[in-house]
């Protein structure tokens, strides 16, 4: 065991939120955040909508105004009363939306409507209880911000959070909310999830709920979100997805069929076919406890892959830290390229020269990555026309110390979690406990978010 852990608040679950009247779930909410300590705090909360106005929102099940009863029974409101915390990345009518920096909200205009997926959670009844922060511009894997403060682990304060995501994770952890939005772009979604010990889920680049939300790059980036329970999840993943298992078959063994929101998942009749990937073969500097933990917890999920399989992945792979980068970080470019020079002494010098070197990339270069990436996602599709999911570990160590998080680090992780990033699949990650009280984690990729694969792995 850790002796640096620290207690934070039980999460409550997601029907625990739901008993609360509307007064008392926004009470909740702010007292909760009162009771971090205050490094967390200002790492992790980049705004709070006050308590009267939280309250008022709980009333109305996540609208603007109260539904009319035709509204409830067309629509149902699966998520109803429960508060969720955003990632500020994404845009709240009146609230500024500055990604991690100090200067986004000077050169980009005030939002004056939400962003899709807010409105989306509002259709199904979430209410927005705040915005987290980042690390800047989403161009991260470990949780660190000069200008807010590096996001710590919630009961690990000597150790980061992981990131991007980091406050949306690390709210999740400390038990603010029971839901919170991430993005994802090279597994940060996945990263802190494992590291904090949630469960993640990313949805796929370019789907309506990551194309409103500020860029880092847009070939890559995902939407996604974190709860702190398996039963969390799935019933987020039901009410979000509206799938149920069952009818026609479509990928390998599974089954699939549409179904109302908020109505119940139901098992596949057949497991579906998963494998998995020795995790010391695919980062040997892996920690060892990590990859035996991991590779036990895979092992009760799936079968490891058969050679050929193994061999085609591995293969495509071989590039993909590189290609992701290359593709990654020109298209961050591309974003911020008219900011760079009026703005340096804005930036995190590190992410700074990030995106200004990516600037000089060659053009072959980036041809060749954007070849490698459509490989990628051939090997891919031929492996789902035999199997339903593929298993790897999420991170190669433990949530790091500030002095841990280095390029040999961001490599290690990049190699893990590239190739689904490539791929532009949807990942559920899943957290695999330590003895030490740490966590690591699991990604299972799957060919689609409503994948009848996600109620059967959360069974397990």
């Amino acid at each position: 065991m850790d002796t640096n852990a620290s207690k934070t608040p039980d999460p409550l679950p997601l029907a625990a939120w739901q008993n609360l009247s509307p007064d008392a779930a926004a009470r909740e909410v702010h007292a909760r955040v009162a009771a971090l300590p205050d490094h967390l705090r200002r790492a992790a909360v980049a705004w709070l909508k006050p308590e009267p106005d939280l309250a008022h929102e709980f009333s109305t099940g996540g609208s603007v105004s109260a539904p009319t009863a035709t509204d409830t029974a067309a629509r149902p409101r699966p998520l109803r009363g429960i508060p969720y915390l955003l990632k500020d990345l994404f845009d709240l009518a009146g609230v500024p939306t500055r990604a991690g920096s100090t200067f986004l909200d000077q050169v980009r205009p005030a939002p004056k409507t939400d962003s899709r997926i807010v409105q989306r959670l509002g259709e199904l009844g979430a209410v927005c209880a705040g915005k987290t922060h980042l690390v800047e511009f989403a161009s991260g894997l470990t949780g660190e911000n000069p200008h807010y403060g590096d996001c710590p682990h919630p009961r690990f304060p000597n150790r980061l959070s992981g990131g991007s995501s980091s406050g949306s994770a690390a709210l999740v952890a400390a038990g603010v909310a029971p839901l919170s939005i991430g993005t994802d772009t090279g597994g940060s979604v996945r990263v802190p999830a494992a590291w904090c010990g949630l469960h993640g889920f990313r949805l796929s680049p370019g789907d309506e709920f990551i194309r409103d939300a500020f860029p880092l790059a847009p070939t890559l980036d995902t939407a996604g979100w974190f709860t702190a329970s398996a039963g969390d999840m799935l019933a987020v993943w039901q009410a979000w997805t509206g799938s149920r298992v069952g009818a026609k078959a479509t990928t390998g063994s599974s089954t699939l069929s549409s179904r109302p929101a908020g109505t119940q998942a139901r098992l596949p009749d057949t497991p579906p076919r998963g494998c998995y990937l020795n995790a010391r073969k695919l980062v040997p500097g892996m920690d060892p406890a990590v990859a035996t933990a991991c590779d036990y917890a895979a092992a009760s999920l799936s079968a490891h892959a058969d050679p050929v399989a193994e061999a085609a992945l591995s293969l495509s792979w071989n590039h993909a830290v590189e290609s992701y980068i290359t593709i990654g970080m020109s298209e961050a470019h591309a974003v911020h390229r008219h900011w760079l020079a009026p703005y340096r002494e804005h930036y995190d010098p590190v992410i700074w020269k990030r995106f200004t070197d990516a600037g000089h990339f060659p053009a072959a270069d980036i041809a060749r990555a954007r070849e490698r990436l459509a490989e990628v996602r051939s090997v891919f599709r031929d492996f789902f026309r035999a199997y339903d999911y593929l298993v790897l570990p999420a991170v190669p160590c433990v949530a790091p110390t500030k002095t841990e998080a280095n390029l040999e680090l961001r490599r290690n992780i990049l190699t893990l979690t590239a190739p689904a990033s490539l791929a532009g699949l949807p990942v559920l990650t899943i957290p695999v406990p330590l003895n030490s009280g740490l966590t690591a984690g699991l990604q299972i990729i799957l060919p689609s978010a409503d994948s009848p694969a996600v109620p059967w792995l959360l069974s397990r």
